[in-house]
């Protein structure tokens, strides 16, 4: 299965993914993006959540955006598995050429606190400046893991929204909703 610009880390190997790769991984990445979503991330998701429903996330969202060059996909293999990936978005109006968003940053529950998720953001910030985008956006659930990793990576908070989106722990509290915390980095 073809990868293009494997770069070496730690323990894994960070890949950023064509159109084709996609195709190639894409029972791979099926799983990962089930498996977060089984694990409680926040991935604009919710259990129950199915094969055909992740399947179709890959090809009818990020399938498109690498064929038509407004999206990379990056992709973390440790030991030849897929371990993780995250999206830069770089689909953006005529007067924004310099900004570019964060997407679903996802490490697959048996591969995390391996330094995976880090792994994958640095690459991306990597891919930004060669892409002569200097803004880097994203937004998370207020709360999560992944808000002080974002921090500890350079992103500043903007603010919190509240009552941003469903989550299945809030459901099941009785609350139903989360706040999201949007960031920005300069690079």
């Amino acid at each position: 299965m073809p990868m293009s610009n494997p770069t070496p880390t730690q323990a894994s190997t960070i890949a950023v993914f064509t159109a084709a790769d996609l195709e190639s991984y894409l029972p791979a990445l099926t799983r990962l993006l089930q498996d977060c979503v089984a694990a409680g991330a926040s991935i604009s998701f919710l259990m129950p959540f199915s094969a055909t429903q992740a399947e179709a996330f890959w090809r009818g969202n990020v399938l498109p955006a690498l064929q038509s060059g407004t999206r990379s996909l990056l992709v973390a293999l440790q030991d030849g598995q897929l371990a993780g990936s995250v999206q830069l978005d770089y689909d953006t109006p005529p007067n924004q050429p310099h900004r570019a968003e964060v997407r679903k940053l996802m490490v697959h529950p048996q591969f995390r606190r391996l330094g995976i998720a880090k792994a994958l953001m640095r690459q991306l910030e990597t891919l930004a400046g060669e892409l002569n985008r200097t803004l880097l956006t994203l937004d998370t659930r207020s709360g999560s893991e992944a808000e002080p990793l974002y921090i500890g990576l350079g992103y500043q908070v903007v603010g919190r929204i509240p009552d941003y989106a469903l989550d299945a722990p809030e459901i099941e509290a009785g609350r139903g909703l989360h706040a999201t915390t949007i960031m920005y980095k300069q690079l």
